[in-house]
């Protein structure tokens, strides 16, 4: 797939520079989604059922389980099954080939993954579910958390692994996830394990679909010290180049299907209304 160059500015400066319109974007997004959006979640028979996970800060201190605390040096809480499931956990790659785009007039593939994500929340936190972000220690609820979950960006996990997301709780992962699928692979493997439901969003630059070039093409790795790639006349693969690509998406949705989970695919040169829109429903109950 296309490699960019790599980054010379640090992901947190470049993020902290650009929040506070990041943030007004994603609210204008969130409106304009909200009207096809059917409301909040509703309960269900998950809450005659009810399980234990530790006390995070920011909990109320009346929610604490004493009976079970008591039985070990930590503080519980005692949490219906279907208060779990009101969790959704958000993440998304950082990774340097996260900053590249083919043209000026096009985001770049992180600036439109967090556009995704604080939007997300946006409409989440509306309808009255909480959101974390993957290696952050609480949740956030209340529609003003907007502003503290795009301050937690620049600290979420760089993989998306996080051993204290409850069961039942759902997971939404945004990256362009051109890395080996076995990697892939085995990330949602972990999260599935732990009865974690979720969707795979994968962000991508439409050069990286079409391979738009023409001519000999010197492509350059994103990882330091690893050679480029010249190729002499791009049209003689372009061919080979849209079969790989191809078969990688098929691989992805079917590793996804295997897990329970589902995938789809959205291209930076789209309007992110639609892929929200689509992501919402996802979490939507069966």
């Amino acid at each position: 797939m296309v490699s960019p160059a790599r980054l010379s500015v640090p992901w947190a400066e470049q993020l902290g520079a650009r929040l506070p319109p990041l943030l007004v974007q994603a609210e204008r997004v969130a409106a304009t989604v909200m009207p096809g959006v059917h409301g909040r979640r509703r309960s269900g028979p998950g809450e005659a059922f009810w399980q234990f996970r530790p006390y995070v800060a920011g909990d109320q201190a009346s929610r604490i389980d004493w009976r079970q605390s008591g039985k070990s040096d930590r503080l519980f809480i005692r949490e219906t099954e279907w208060e779990s499931a009101q969790t959704v956990a958000l993440w998304r790659a950082a990774d340097p080939g996260m900053a590249w785009r083919s043209g000026r007039e096009l985001p770049t593939k992180a600036d439109r993954a967090d556009l995704l994500l604080l939007a997300l929340a946006a409409l989440l936190l509306r309808g009255g579910e909480r959101v974390r972000l993957f290696g952050l220690p609480r949740p956030y609820a209340g529609r003003g958390a907007l502003p503290q979950i795009a301050d937690g960006l620049s600290s979420m996990a760089p993989k998306p692994e996080d051993a204290r997301l409850a069961r039942h709780a759902r997971a939404v992962l945004l990256g362009d996830f051109w890395d080996p699928l076995e990697d892939t692979r085995r990330l949602i493997s972990r999260l599935a394990g732990q009865g974690v439901r979720g969707h795979l969003l994968q962000v991508i630059d439409p050069a990286e679909e079409t391979l738009p070039y023409a001519g000999r093409i010197r492509f350059e790795s994103v990882l330091p010290g690893a050679p480029g790639t010249l190729v002499p006349r791009v049209e003689s693969v372009r061919e080979v180049y849209a079969e790989r690509v191809a078969r990688h998406r098929q691989g992805l949705a079917a590793l996804a299907s295997a897990a329970g989970w589902t995938m789809a695919t959205h291209r930076t040169d789209q309007p992110p209304e639609a892929a929200l829109l689509a992501l919402h429903q996802r979490l939507a109950p069966a």
